[in-house]
């Protein structure tokens, strides 16, 4: 009797419990016990990983959060090649300079290079590619109104005067196609914000593709600067030719970004005319190439140079571009896209 009050007493308490089940196919009756442990709750917290700003792909690492935004300009004349570092920059601009030539603006954020170049000259189209994201803007020089212009943008500035080591000349090559920015020393040099805001808004990785199939297509840059984009599926990016050949870097990478985003603009003084300028603000037609498909809508921009462009399709959502690298092409309202293989 007093084993049952004491039984009775722990049940109550909650130490352990006491059951009577009946036994199957028996008539006997069974009394089983269970104890009860209560066990520590723990909370287990998954730190979200980084998040490139460029290019929407991961940064486990954490860099990009330390590190600016770093425009390097570089020469794209047949006298150029071959160049180097251009596939490790997450975002480049081309635009179009006197006579039709064309110049890259490559950004550095995500990965960097020893040796990036041929380093050339400012051109005023800089100042409003730049605004968005601050950070350095390494230039070999430049006319007084280029120079004027991107001083006036929140950038830090350095040429082959200022640069030091980081910038140097290849003995071997001839001027002006010979000198060559480090940008893994240059972006030590400060320069904010840091990370820089992103340009662009991505899509995750697992969502499906929209608009039509391209299997390549030809930005028509005049002056013999046209530039054929050739879908790859099995890098799944668009791999770049120039000069009626695969445009490779020195170090034998085939240039081939993941988006190609083509905005359709207006040269302030003329296209091709020495002095001539993009204007990147108001609105205009754009095209977006990236997972194989094309993409038509328009791209826009208020007077505040610090906002980046937004590209959106006809519906008027925002085009999410895939993560990783991306080319802007920046074509003048007279020149055209041509689609030269559907798939």
């Amino acid at each position: 009797m007093r084993i049952l009050q004491t039984s009775t007493l722990l049940a109550t308490l909650g130490l352990f419990t006491v059951g009577v089940a009946p036994a199957l196919g028996d008539s006997s009756t069974t009394t089983t016990v269970s104890t009860t442990t209560s066990a520590p709750t723990t909370t287990t917290t998954t730190k979200p990983v980084h998040v490139a700003p460029l290019t929407g792909l991961p940064d486990p690492s954490g860099l990009t959060k330390h590190r600016p935004a770093l425009t390097v300009k570089i020469d794209n004349t047949f006298d150029a090649r071959p160049q180097y570092g251009i596939n490790k920059a997450d975002i480049v601009y081309e635009e179009i300079c006197e006579g039709g030539i064309t110049r890259l603006a490559a950004i550095f954020n995500s990965r960097l290079s020893l040796r990036v170049g041929p380093v050339r000259s400012v051109r005023r189209t800089d100042r409003e590619i730049v605004y968005p994201i601050g950070g350095i803007f390494a230039f070999s020089g430049g006319a007084l109104y280029a120079l004027k212009s991107i001083r006036s943008a929140p950038v830090k500035l350095f040429d082959q005067s200022s640069a030091g080591a980081a910038m140097f000349r290849d003995p071997k090559r001839y001027p002006p196609h010979n000198l060559y920015a480090n940008v893994a020393a240059l972006i030590k040099r400060g320069g904010r914000p840091t990370p820089p805001p992103a340009l662009f808004t991505y899509t995750p990785v697992t969502a499906p593709p929209i608009g039509g199939r391209v299997h390549s297509f030809v930005v028509g840059f005049v002056a013999g600067y046209a530039t054929t984009w050739t879908w790859n599926a099995r890098s799944l990016s668009w791999d770049r030719s120039i000069f009626g050949r695969p445009d490779v870097t020195a170090d034998g990478a085939r240039l081939s970004p993941k988006n190609v985003v083509v905005l359709s603009v207006h040269y302030r003084g003329g296209v091709g005319v020495e002095g001539a300028q993009a204007v990147l603000t108001g609105s205009g037609p754009v095209r977006v190439f990236t997972k194989g498909r094309m993409i038509n809508g328009s791209w826009s921009r208020g007077a505040n140079l610090r906002k980046p462009i937004v590209v959106r399709s006809a519906d008027g959502k925002v085009i999410a571009l895939t993560p990783g690298s991306t080319w802007v092409e920046l074509l003048d309202v007279s020149e055209h896209v041509t689609l030269t293989s559907l798939r």
